[in-house]
């Protein structure tokens, strides 16, 4: 058993079972032996990689997506750029090179990452030092607001926040814990109904997924964007809906065991992305309707981006690049282009953002 798995079984051998929701935080950010305290998890050579790790094109559309959107905000002076967990820096890098092709916005920019992890912010700092964009970190999106416009951006953020599971049974909901049997770490459930909740009807055995850490989020964006302006973009792996249970331990790039090595596999949870839109709009906001990442992509320019890289390039380039659009383009049931989902918010005077049409849903 892990450093951490140790200190998680003698934590629930004391005071008993604990919620998946604290097993999540610990096994993501206990400040000694979480996943993201201790290493950079990204590339070939990590456990995972993120779209803008594929491509440098990625990162380029999305900071011509924050540039029109600032355009259409009237050009303020003045606009808050934040990026929640930035991984390495490589999508800012990315967006802010793209930014210098529109006149005014790089110098209107106060760039703010939120970021926990010493060991990212590290490599942050090395990786975005030639941008000659002044920086700064934030440990919470509360220090990285202020009271000013915005524009933010979260990239496989949402989906790394802790959930809560429920498992409707013949005696109602429990949620599920995670507890010992013969000293090892297991899935169980609670003895009795949530106090705390009132959920809703589904079928025996339908597992339900909550993340308080996100709507919350989504709910205090949602209040800055009504009060302040500007809007905020997240893409994420996810559903409109809560879609059962869907936790998963990725290591090495493979699925392995939620509960086998606490700290040394990234835990993640598909996104409901429909419960972020009621928060955002109940703050005050005006959600878009959801899209498939492959569409936004398409929508902005992915393919005439592509095609202008490839005019100057090697034939080896030019397949690689033909390949990145491939892989998050690609909408088969697994591919990167239906799977991950664009989420888009703003203030209600700016309408439609860039790509997406407004969400008619007005629960």
């Amino acid at each position: 058993m892990t450093p951490l798995g140790r200190e998680i079984a003698e934590t629930i051998a004391q005071d008993g079972p604990i919620t998946v929701e604290r097993y999540m935080a610990l096994c993501l950010g206990h400040p000694s032996h979480g996943y993201y305290a201790t290493r950079d998890p990204f590339g070939a050579s990590g456990d995972f990689v993120t779209a803008p790790e594929i491509t440098q094109m990625f990162g380029e559309l999305i900071g011509l997506w924050c540039a029109e959107v600032w355009r259409r905000m009237g050009e303020p002076a003045r606009v808050a750029l934040i990026e929640l967990g930035p991984g390495r820096g490589t999508l800012m890098a990315d967006a802010l090179r793209a930014a210098r092709a529109v006149p005014g916005f790089r110098d209107a920019l106060d760039v703010t990452l939120v970021e926990t992890s010493p060991t990212l912010r590290q490599i942050q700092q090395e990786n975005l030092a030639a941008t000659g964009v002044p920086l700064r970190w934030a440990l919470t999106i509360e220090e990285a607001l202020g009271a000013r416009p915005i524009l933010l951006l979260a990239n496989e953020f949402f989906d790394a926040l802790p959930i809560r599971q429920f498992v409707r049974t013949e005696a109602g909901w429990r949620e599920r814990m995670v507890g010992l049997i013969d000293g090892a770490l297991a899935f169980g459930l609670a003895a009795e109904p949530p106090a705390d909740l009132r959920l809703p009807s589904r079928p025996i055995g339908f597992v339900l997924e909550l993340n308080p850490q996100g709507v919350a989020i989504a709910a205090r964006i949602g209040a800055h964007l009504a009060a302040h302006g500007g809007a905020a973009l997240a893409l994420d792996y996810g559903e409109a809906y809560s879609a059962g249970d869907t936790l998963q331990a990725m290591r090495r790039h493979g699925f392995v065991d939620p509960l086998a090595e606490p700290g040394e596999a990234d835990l993640t949870a598909q996104v409901d992305f429909g419960a972020l839109a009621r928060a955002g709009r109940a703050a005050g906001a005006a959600p878009m309707a959801l899209l498939p990442q492959a569409d936004l992509l398409e929508r902005l320019g992915l393919h005439a981006r592509a095609a202008q890289l490839a005019r100057n390039a090697t034939p080896a380039q030019t397949d690689a690049i033909a390949a990145a659009v491939r892989r998050l383009t690609d909408r088969s049931a697994s591919g990167m282009g239906a799977l991950f989902k664009a989420f888009a918010i703003g203030h209600p005077a700016l309408g439609p953002l860039p790509g997406f049409e407004p969400d008619g849903d007005s629960r």
